[in-house]
């Protein structure tokens, strides 16, 4: 019996995440040109970017969808028209939109799959079936959605559903938050968001009076789905998604290995009564990351899914320190320095499928073979490795706190 699974989408805030994502088991990516989306403060893809992305994806059996899920002025309507077509030209899989207003612009103009945001808040089965009127083809849940409300929503409108499976969380419901809007200037539902939810207040209420400094009272912990990664299959939905488009290639590695390994692994073995489900989570906990919840995704969350400290896991100090490029020899790989690490460290070697092989580094060496004891960023070194790895392998170095 063929045991269907949901689409595993990454997020890409650049090309080389892409190629990181893809590369990790995603079989889809999310990304944003350099406009109209909501996260203008990450790297985003130019238009040749997004052509050689696409290309890369197609190659591999992976999809692109790309962000126009900011909420558009009339001017910036007449600006879409030409981006949407280049989006149509170069084959983009689908696009992901939040108004009204887009939508009739790509309808008009394009033949484009359209992605309903989650911006849009889409929370019940009679707002997805006067989107899918509309001609949204996919919808993207509000983030307050349990699983077993998702499978209704799903049942009743006949329309495919994503829902988000790991990342940062918020404290407002998708699409109607203006808190950076007050606090930065910076407008939430345009790119700007300034995350200013997770700052530290002071609360003072005269009339009861209350006092509290020092208060992470709006912060989220983060989502992690894995261990109800059943109960989505079990309901049929379509794609799940990993937020984080602005995270590292450390975290968009991580994340896109291990969700797409235990996928596998249920497709294959039919469940998860396995000790791999722990490795798993073991590997989630070694990116930076809030306390982790399911938050909606089975019961409401409640007061217990706030998280009010700073980020300071002692699990996820790992950051990543370079990638592979090439061998050098039988014994040598060549990394591409992104942080140092010195002679006597310990790296991990990720490969794209299986376990993480460790690397005690005794010796390292230039390109010219000038013994060195300490990498600067931005150098190529080889160092000692004879096992199985493949260009674009990343290796991390665990950083003392």
């Amino acid at each position: 019996m063929t045991i269907n699974v949901p689409e595993l989408l990454s997020p890409a805030g650049n090309l080389d995440k892409l190629k990181v994502a893809i590369s990790y088991g995603a079989n889809a990516v999310y990304l944003g040109g350099l406009k109209f989306g909501l996260r203008s403060a990450a790297d985003n893809f130019t238009d040749e970017e997004l052509l050689e992305g696409v290309t890369f994806a197609h190659d591999r059996d992976a999809v692109v969808y790309v962000v126009l899920n900011g909420f558009l002025h009339d001017k910036d309507l007449d600006e879409l028209v030409p981006f949407i077509k280049y989006l149509e030209e170069i084959a983009i899989d689908a696009v992901i939109v939040s108004d009204l207003g887009v939508i009739e612009t790509i309808k008009a103009h394009t033949n484009l799959e359209i992605h309903l945001s989650t911006q849009a808040s889409c929370l019940n089965s009679y707002s997805a079936k006067l989107w899918k009127k509309m001609g949204v083809t996919r919808i993207v849940l509000g983030r307050e959605v349990s699983i077993d409300e998702a499978a209704k929503i799903k049942k009743d409108a006949d329309i495919e559903i994503e829902m988000f499976v790991h990342g940062s969380m918020c404290m407002a419901f998708s699409g109607n938050c203006v808190i950076s809007n007050f606090t930065q200037g910076r407008d939430s539902n345009r790119g700007g968001c300034a995350h200013s939810c997770r700052f530290e207040y002071s609360l003072k209420f005269e009339d009861m009076d209350f006092e509290k400094k020092n208060h992470y009272f709006m912060s989220s912990t983060d989502l992690n789905g894995l261990r109800v990664l059943e109960k989505f299959i079990e309901a049929g939905i379509d794609s799940i998604k990993v937020e984080g488009r602005m995270k590292s290639h450390l975290y968009a590695a991580t994340m896109s290995k291990v969700y797409s390994e235990a996928l596998r692994y249920y497709k294959e073995n039919g469940h998860f009564l396995s000790d791999k489900i722990v490795e798993w989570e073991s590997e989630l906990k070694k990116v930076k990351h809030r306390t982790y919840a399911p938050a909606n995704l089975v019961e409401k969350a409640a007061t217990d899914t706030i998280f009010d400290e700073r980020v300071h896991d002692k699990d996820s100090n790992y950051a990543i320190v370079g990638r592979v490029l090439d061998r050098a020899n039988e014994d040598e790989i060549i990394i591409e320095v992104r942080n140092a690490f010195n002679i006597g460290d310990e790296v991990e070697l990720i490969p794209f499928k299986g376990a993480t092989a460790t690397i005690k580094i005794n010796q390292m060496r230039l390109m010219n073979n000038t013994a060195i004891e300490r990498t600067n960023p931005s150098t190529l070194v080889k160092i000692p490795f004879s096992g199985f790895c493949e260009a674009n392998n990343i290796v991390r170095l665990k950083v003392l706190s």
